[in-house]
């Protein structure tokens, strides 16, 4: 590196030095150089996208629908989105409450890019996907790390209400992410409802990222936005439920007036998502309402056999409730912390987890496997993951 380099280096902004590359993403880059490697770590649905789908993807190419869409996203993909969270949660908003974002990720970053000014504060219950953490952190805010290990991994309403009266008028937004990732818990009705008579209290926002929506096994999924339409920024997609991740479409609700000033963040980020995506987007909203209901199916038998095969192994876990992820805790008896014991399964016998310590405070300790896989690799997992457990007794 030259002293030219350096010194730009420290010119650039203060807020970076806060923030490292993500320790999921690294881990997965690093264990895929191993020959033979069982990787249960990215949240990637493992089914191809529908053929529906892709062929509206293809008539969009031969319609030319290669220019610039609108910036927040085409009317007709937006009125989609509307329709269909009006049908599946019974949301009522229109096209003009909708912004089609490139994927959840810019969702994200739109949502708490918008809202916070620095020295602002963001409630963050964990363990959590880890991306709000240095989101929150580059806008110049802070994040309240509300550990929710000792409730089922699902947020009370006495804790949300102490923190906020603790952090008082400096708390600009409560996230709240379910089906969770990593914890595969979720929110029933009563506690959303629990959640929002908090919430309704103060003048603050509620960023709901419900990018699982459709993958809830048991009970049908509450949207928080159905109590508190004034204060939720809804944050949506197609990336999990219909098996579109590599086509970078996410979607952003909430009242008009929010959705304007939202705008100004997306257009100046990214100007438009992709057009063709766009209408295969549109495609799976408009006919693709079932689409996630085979693919979660095959998930819930995957999660109970994983559960099922775990627990045998002395591992300490909830039964997954949604999305496709369970969060297990390591025996004591191996006497191993989370980093130590995922390299350790790697690089010995060759099965890639992810360290629970990823997630934020309450996830130590605890390892998340995503069982976005097919069964015959799961099966395997499991065979040497209790090989791994049988060579430290």
């Amino acid at each position: 590196m030259t002293d030219k380099v350096q010194r730009l280096i420290g010119r650039m902004r203060d807020d970076l030095s806060q923030v490292t590359p993500s320790a999921i993403r690294s881990f997965d880059q690093e264990v895929s150089k191993i020959p033979g490697i069982i990787k249960l770590t990215l949240g990637e649905p493992d089914f191809n996208t529908p053929e529906h789908i892709k062929n509206a993807a293809i008539e969009s190419i031969k319609e030319n629908h290669t220019h610039y869409a609108p910036s927040n996203g085409t009317p007709e993909l937006r009125a989609a989105v509307a329709n269909f969270l009006d049908k599946k949660y019974q949301l009522n908003y229109s096209a003009e409450n909708v912004i089609v974002t490139v994927g959840a990720t810019e969702s994200i970053w739109t949502a708490v890019s918008s809202i916070v000014n620095r020295g602002d504060k963001v409630i963050i219950p964990t363990p959590i996907w880890p991306m709000y953490i240095p989101i929150t952190k580059v806008n110049g805010a802070e994040p309240v790390f509300l550990d929710t290990s000792d409730n089922h991994f699902v947020l009370t309403p006495e804790k949300l209400e102490q923190a906020i009266k603790e952090n008082g008028d400096a708390v600009k937004a409560v996230v709240l992410n379910f089906p969770s990732n990593p914890t595969g818990m979720t929110y029933r009705r009563e506690d959303v409802k629990a959640i929002a008579e908090v919430v309704k209290k103060y003048d603050v926002f509620v960023i709901a990222d419900e990018i699982y929506s459709e993958l809830t096994y048991g009970d049908k999924h509450v949207s928080i936005a159905e109590y508190l339409p004034d204060q939720t920024i809804l944050i949506n997609g197609v990336s999990k439920s219909h098996a579109m991740t590599g086509w970078r479409i996410g979607v952003l609700c909430a009242p008009e007036p929010i959705i304007k000033q939202l705008a100004k963040i997306h257009q100046y980020s990214v100007t438009t998502a992709t057009r063709v995506a766009q209408d295969a987007a549109q495609e799976a909203f408009e006919n693709g309402f079932e689409d996630g209901s085979e693919m979660k199916l095959e998930y819930e038998k995957r999660a109970n056999f994983v559960y099922e095969e775990m627990t045998k192994m002395g591992f300490t876990a909830h039964q997954p409730e949604g999305a496709f992820y369970l969060f297990t805790k390591i025996p004591a008896s191996l006497n191993m912390d989370d980093k130590t014991f995922c390299r350790k399964l790697a690089y010995e016998n060759k099965v890639a987890l992810v360290a629970g310590s990823s997630f934020g405070p309450g996830g130590e300790g605890y390892i998340r496997i995503s069982y976005a896989a097919s069964m015959d690799n799961l099966k395997e997992s499991m065979k040497r993951i209790k090989e791994f457990m049988g060579s430290r007794v």
